[in-house]
């Protein structure tokens, strides 16, 4: 057990993983599905609220309604107060991780395909083993690499078969910004797990993340009240689902796994988003979709064998 765990033995209970004798762990496995398709879901959303809504102000709508349920998750279970130290920890966590982030992104995905968008966003696994391999001294071996590579080149085979094309312009860099404010954060959050309950370390960042947006609330609350129904309802979507809801699966899944490989289950979220497409939008995916998206999946496969 180790120091921290000792200060907080239910911590410590929690980081034990209620495996079955085949090693699985179904907390793990609910809140990596919760992530990955709350997440997947988020980029048609994004689009839908981007028509009627500014990014600065989609962001801050989102993560205002996301406050509200972590604020009285916080509450209820009267979760221990981080130190100082911590409470640092978590207000940059909010600012990069949901903030800076969500502005990135949202300015991006209006100058960028979601294609050319998706390949970039993923070089934050990368980024993220790199700085666990530095900072955190996590082991990142061969074959993790090799699987890295190949759901890698499977997402750069889905950008590559997009309809639209793989268009890099000025939004790219929004893009990459937002996907190294994700590796700094993962990595930065990461020992908090080992004192706190992954959903309080992920309702602090929420409510953080709330008040560093807050300067777009009014004007966003504006545009929202003008907008169509359908921005105003993703809008509502993205602060319920993908921000409150999977933000909390990903710091479930961030908390049992090493940062480099819990960054790599992130490969799963382009061909679920291309599924989600299909069903929803009725953008059926083309042959190098189909092939990159069983490259990406079968990376994270090889990531996560028992060796």
């Amino acid at each position: 057990m180790t120091a921290a765990s000792a200060e907080n033995p239910a911590s410590a209970r929690l980081s034990e993983r209620p495996k079955s004798a085949h090693g699985f762990d179904p907390v793990l496995a609910i809140a990596f599905v919760i992530t990955v398709i709350g997440w997947a879901s988020a980029f048609p959303a994004i689009r839908e609220g981007l028509h009627a809504i500014g990014p600065l102000e989609l962001g801050s709508i989102r993560f205002t309604i996301a406050a509200i349920p972590a604020a009285a998750y916080l509450l209820i279970t009267r979760a221990k107060l981080p130190t100082l130290r911590e409470f640092l920890r978590l207000a940059l966590g909010g600012l990069l991780f949901v903030a800076v982030y969500t502005v990135l992104l949202n300015i991006g995905e209006r100058t960028i395909s979601s294609g050319a968008a998706s390949f970039i966003v993923n070089i934050s696994p990368i980024l993220v083993a790199l700085l666990a391999i530095l900072i955190l001294h996590e082991r990142f071996g061969a074959q993790a690499w090799f699987g890295t590579f190949i759901s890698f080149s499977g997402i750069g085979l889905i950008a590559f078969g997009e309809g639209n094309g793989f268009e890099i312009n000025e939004g790219a860099l929004y893009i990459l910004g937002s996907a190294i404010c994700t590796a700094v954060s993962t990595v930065l959050l990461k020992p908090l797990y080992t004192r706190h309950r992954a959903v309080t370390v992920s309702a602090w960042t929420m409510l953080f993340g709330a008040l560093f947006l807050s300067p777009g609330l009014l004007s966003g609350i504006e545009q929202a009240v003008a907008a169509p129904a359908a921005a105003r309802n993703a809008a509502i979507y993205l602060g319920l689902v993908p921000s409150f809801i999977a933000y909390g699966g990903w710091s479930v899944v961030l908390s049992r796994l090493p940062a480099g490989r819990a960054a790599n289950l992130l490969y799963c979220i382009p061909p679920v988003a291309t599924l989600i497409g299909w069903v929803w939008l009725g953008e059926v995916p083309g042959f190098f979709g189909l092939i990159g998206g069983a490259m990406a999946l079968g990376g994270v496969i090889i990531v996560n064998l028992r060796r």
